[in-house]
């Protein structure tokens, strides 16, 4: 029989114990915990809420990995590469990839009766996994790419949409600077919106055989490859694989390709969600360090209230680790009352934001139309474990005061 355990629970059953002093003391430091771990559950879904749909909208403009031309540059006017590349039945057969597609970009220049704006004119081909356009659609609908008819429709934002006066099924003429000059007519098929400003602004998708056109390419060119995967986690390790499927050695057309990934793409986007963990750990040091000096105070009070019962125990011949580990057990009690409490209110939270969406978020600041939640079981039994196992051993250092009671003392203290 564990003896410790055994008085352990007549302590937690004692009905007097309502009637002690240390009652509201115990009773503030579990609440201390339940808020604890309830803002440590809610700080990191939203932290990871936040990053996964940035991250998310983001990868949907450019896919995980991208293969275009060494020769392209960033301004959207890429060198050509042949479809029909050697590697790509190599590179669909690898694990962990998705998706492969092909795209071609253009700049150009809308103009309409009131506004002008520069944008990027992204085409698509048959292959295009249109997954991420269609949750983000808001008005209209998709167009269909075919290879033996070159279709006029495209898919513009809601940002565009408004700024240049277009709805579904307006039409609208497109202008690309080149020698010599040319103008395209487009029909408004769908409007989309991701709430990520900067590319809202930016892309518009049409069929990829009008770039193909423009640029003079033929059917069998295009800007390069995206390349969609399972895992982002799998990121850095999967683009050094197809740069070593690709290679570095000069291809059939004496070009050589590049592979990059979307975190070198957007460097930017990436280590300021990267900066977010930094916040999350630390909110959830100072959390814990809150948490632990409660229970602390709590423990100290447990014990002087507890000082005869110590002195008897030692009277009887109990050693001094038996006394600590019933206390440390009392403590683990009341630490994992709190727990409970404090993962009831913190999913309790993330869910009702998750389903109703009661905290709005404004769009312009944050990319996002409400507190985004993303609640992992894991991560929560990890923050509760580690919660557990860290405030009992701060629990331990303060419990070696029993050693210090003397027998005789402490049976006569009142």
């Amino acid at each position: 029989m564990n003896t410790e355990l055994f008085i352990t629970k007549r302590i937690i059953s004692d009905r007097r114990d309502s009637n002690r002093i240390s009652r509201p003391i115990v009773s503030i430091a579990i609440i201390g915990i339940a808020l604890g771990i309830a803002a440590m559950i809610i700080s990191t879904a939203v932290v990871t809420g936040f990053k996964n749909q940035i991250r998310d909208k983001v990868v949907g403009f450019g896919a995980h990995i991208q293969i275009i031309n060494m020769g392209s540059n960033t301004s959207y006017e890429t060198t050509p590469v042949k479809k029909d590349q050697d590697f790509l039945p190599e590179l669909k057969a690898l694990p962990g990839i998705k998706h492969i597609q092909v795209f071609g970009t253009k700049a150009g220049i809308i103009k309409t009766a009131d506004e002008i704006q520069g944008v990027v004119l992204k085409g698509v081909g048959q292959d295009f996994d249109w997954q991420f356009f269609r949750e983000n659609l808001v008005n209209g609908e998709l167009f269909t790419v075919s290879d033996s008819i070159k279709t006029n429709k495209v898919l513009i934002s809601k940002y565009l949409s408004e700024l240049l006066k277009l709805k579904v099924n307006d039409s609208f003429v497109m202008y690309f600077i080149q020698d010599p000059p040319r103008i395209r007519k487009f029909t408004v098929s769908g409007i989309y919106e991701t709430s990520l400003e900067d590319f809202d602004k930016l892309f518009i998708l049409a069929d990829i055989g009008h770039i193909q056109k423009l640029n003079n390419w033929t059917t069998d060119q295009v800007s390069g490859f995206e390349i969609s995967i399972n895992n982002f986690h799998n990121l850095d390790q999967i683009t050094w694989e197809v740069q070593d499927i690709v290679g570095f050695d000069l291809n059939d057309e004496g070009l050589r390709l590049r592979v990059q990934s979307i975190t070198d793409k957007y460097p930017q986007i990436f280590d300021w969600l990267n900066l977010q963990d930094l916040n999350v750990w630390i909110i959830l040091v100072l959390i814990f360090l809150v948490s632990g000096f409660n229970m602390v105070s709590g423990l100290l009070i447990l014990i002087l209230e507890r000082t005869n019962m110590i002195g008897i125990l030692k009277a009887l011949g109990t050693n001094n680790w038996s006394i600590r580990k019933v206390f440390l057990y009392h403590s683990a009690y009341l630490i994992s009352k709190g727990l409970l409490w404090g993962n009831l209110i913190g999913v309790g939270l993330c869910l009702l934001q998750y389903y109703f969406g009661i905290i709005p978020l404004d769009q312009s600041s944050y990319y996002l139309s409400e507190v985004p939640i993303n609640l992992n079981f894991w991560v929560i039994l990890a923050l509760n474990a580690g919660t557990l196992l860290l405030t009992v051993l701060m629990l331990v250092v303060p419990s070696y005061l029993i050693s210090r009671i003397s027998p005789v003392k402490s049976i006569r203290f009142n």
